[in-house]
């Protein structure tokens, strides 16, 4: 993890935790600002140092921009039509965070067999209709 200077997170103006564009050596990437320990710190990844070309412990040049893009993903057709048939747990679905709606649909997209991902929409759907009561 990066450490960032709570001055400089705070002249985002974007709350405690804003949503962030990370840039080292050309790769970017987006993330949120952590806070542990009364610090503001980065997070990077093993997929995103092995990408920037570092190593943990190296001494890097951050380029760190408030992220103002809406955060989008691409909803599988099976899975949007799912939530359209159930008002309660689209309504739900809506509500969760990036982090957790793209765990949700990389589980569903990486069923090896139809059978499977059938299962993983279905169980969805019914945590988020319970969710949602």
């Amino acid at each position: 993890a990066v450490e960032v200077p709570k001055d400089g997170i705070e002249s985002f103006g974007a709350g405690a935790r804003p949503p962030v564009a990370i840039s080292i050596n050309g790769h970017r990437w987006r993330s949120r600002i952590a806070v542990m320990n009364g610090k503001c710190l980065v997070g990077i990844s093993a997929a995103n140092r092995r990408e920037s070309g570092i190593a943990e412990g190296d001494l890097v040049d951050v380029l760190i921009e408030l992220d103002e893009e809406p955060r989008t993903l691409p909803e599988p057709t099976d899975l949007s039509e799912a939530l359209r048939k159930n008002k309660g747990a689209r309504a739900a679905f809506n509500r969760l965070p990036f982090g957790l709606k793209r765990k949700h649909i990389a589980a569903i997209e990486e069923a090896k067999s139809l059978d499977t991902r059938q299962r993983r929409i279905a169980k969805l759907v019914s945590e988020l209709q319970q969710s949602s009561a």
